[in-house]
């Protein structure tokens, strides 16, 4: 029998929501090699100069109500001091607006000269998110008719906090992180009538490990493997494995394989000094994979940094 799409969010939401504990993870990028800050503060003023980077994130495209991501951050060294600063928005939303997040941090990075061409940097972040959940809408899905007499979460707010540490060369890089250790329950309201169905969801604290290293081919071409390794109770381990070739320091092409659920392709173009525009696209090795219930996920990076022309980057970083 033909699962249809509707249906299939369904399932994507029951998973979520039914369980009487569920473990919450941070979103999920392809390209978190370009979107670094958002898996670790201590990344804040590393490129040395302002940096500005949007991601849009589509999971699962054709699936009806699948999750998308929007990420907007900007950071920046302070000159002539070793302090550096950013600022990250994430809003993550399910089921056309059945369940919403929206993340806002501030970051902050202090840098140490450890050897002649290594730097250590210690982060901090401090925000919160926003959630919002619309139980009217909830309830129009099939299997959630009668789930709840909850009221609908509106603009619910939850600090937190995250700490980061990050090793760079110009060639090598490494990087350890939780940036979320508060573990917040959300919408567990207890009641006495045993028609009721209550719901939790628990924020897990989720921990980071990025690696990678340039190889330089020869003149024109550059290899950086990279991993990215995620840590979270209740959960499998997560582990990202890629590898990219950069062209004449313009054009770049790789291919990345998150164990036992994805494998991807990448491109990347330096349109300008200043703009770099990044494509990447999943397809699922699950059973999730069939192209009955989806045509798989993808993503849209854009970052632009103020390169002023007399301070032009003889050979930028490839991270």
């Amino acid at each position: 029998m033909v699962i249809k799409k509707s249906l299939l969010a369904s399932l994507f939401l029951i998973l979520i929501f039914w369980n009487e504990s569920s473990a919450q993870q941070d979103a999920q990028y392809t390209q978190y090699m370009y979107n670094t800050m958002s898996v670790n503060p201590a990344y804040a003023g590393s490129r040395g100069q302002l940096s500005v980077a949007a991601l849009y994130r589509s999971q699962w495209v054709g699936v009806d109500g699948a999750p998308e991501t929007w990420t907007l951050n900007l950071h920046s060294p302070i000159r002539n001091s070793k302090v550096g600063y950013g600022l990250s928005i994430v809003n993550d939303k399910i089921g056309d607006g059945t369940i919403q997040e929206t993340y806002i941090d501030a970051l902050v990075s202090y840098t140490i000269d450890v050897s002649l061409k290594g730097k250590m940097s210690f982060g901090l972040k401090l925000g919160g998110n926003m959630l919002n959940l619309d139980f009217e809408q909830l309830r129009q899905r099939p299997g959630f008719e009668e789930a709840t007499n909850t009221d609908n979460i509106e603009n619910r707010f939850s600090p937190n906090f995250g700490l980061g540490l990050y090793y760079h060369t110009d060639k090598f890089y490494a990087g350890l992180s939780a940036p979320n250790l508060l573990e917040t329950e959300h919408f567990d309201d207890a009641s006495n009538d045993a028609n009721d169905v209550d719901f939790l969801s628990q924020d897990r604290i989720n921990f980071y490990l990025i690696t990678g290293y340039v190889f330089d081919l020869n003149d024109n071409v550059k290899m950086k493997p990279a991993l990215l390794t995620k840590m979270v109770g209740g959960a499998p381990l997560q582990v990202d494995i890629s590898t990219s070739f950069l062209f004449s320091e313009k054009f770049s092409l790789g291919a990345a394989y998150r164990w036992d659920a994805a494998v991807s392709g990448l491109v990347g173009f330096q349109i300008t000094d200043q703009i770099l525009l990044g494509l990447a696209y999943d397809s699922e090795t699950t059973s999730l994979g069939d192209t009955q219930f989806n045509s798989g996920s993808f993503e849209v990076f854009l970052r632009w940094e103020l390169v002023k022309s007399f301070e032009k980057l003889v050979s930028p970083r490839f991270f």
